[in-house]
């Protein structure tokens, strides 16, 4: 009995001075903490991507411009501008690089047809059968036979535009012959008409050759004989 008190004591004695040693060691002062570890410097990340040149935190241009239509702005110009137009006008204007339409007549071909109505009347037609538009400027220049004075121009009929002829298509005009009431002069069988063109100035004719057609038999003339401008459509010319 005496022998377990004993050993009973000493391992009692043993862990109360191993508890107070922990506790020495808890409230000692002096003792020094371990350093830890350097922490890495935080970077700041930011919430999403930023292009390059631009300030972090603001957002960049966008990606279309020129308001509300969408268009992609990928010929440089600034955001909100739209792209620019290449230089360039309508035909034949002055610096639109585009050659001046020519006058008809080198690649045209004229034709005469009698018509019943108006009375006294026939129509001239002008294809242009070149590869190129042409204009038609103001009146053709008429000659019928051997007449010293082209035929006088019907100047109530002149368009509000020169009429452009495109490859195929035509204009026309219109002739008064012979005045239906009969107060002409110097009446007379006309066989043949002779065709030329007026340039853009209206001086003279064009170097063209001119168009020159046989006449129907019994074709009629006299002093009131006229001529219409060119026009776009056969029913302006019979208007005159």
């Amino acid at each position: 009995m005496r022998t377990f008190r004993t050993r009973t004591t000493a391992a009692a004695a043993t862990a109360l001075l191993a508890a107070l040693s922990l506790t020495a060691c808890q409230e000692n002062p002096s003792a020094t903490p371990t350093p830890a570890s350097p922490a890495a410097k935080a970077i700041p990340t930011p919430d999403r991507a930023t292009p390059d040149g631009a300030t972090p935190g603001q957002a960049s241009s966008g990606a279309t411009s020129g308001g509300a239509t969408g268009t992609p702005a990928g010929d440089g110009s600034s955001p909100g501008k739209p792209a620019a137009t290449p230089t360039g006008g309508a035909q034949g204007e002055p610096g639109s690089g585009a050659p001046a339409t020519e006058p008809c007549g080198a690649d045209v071909k004229v034709t005469y047809t009698p018509v019943s109505r108006p009375l006294n009347h026939g129509l001239l037609t002008l294809t242009n059968t070149g590869a190129q538009p042409c204009d038609a400027y103001h009146a053709p220049l008429l000659r019928f036979d051997d007449a010293q004075a082209t035929t006088p121009v019907n100047d109530a009929s002149k368009p509000h535009a020169v009429v452009t002829v495109a490859p195929g298509e035509s204009a026309y005009a219109s002739i008064t012959l012979a005045a239906a009431d009969g107060s002409g002069s110097h009446g007379g069988t006309a066989r043949t008409l002779e065709v030329r063109f007026a340039p853009r100035s209206g001086e003279g004719s064009t170097d063209a050759a001119p168009a020159v057609i046989t006449l129907p038999a019994a074709t009629y003339t006299d002093s009131s004989a006229s001529v219409t401008h060119w026009l776009r459509s056969m029913d302006d010319a019979l208007m005159h």
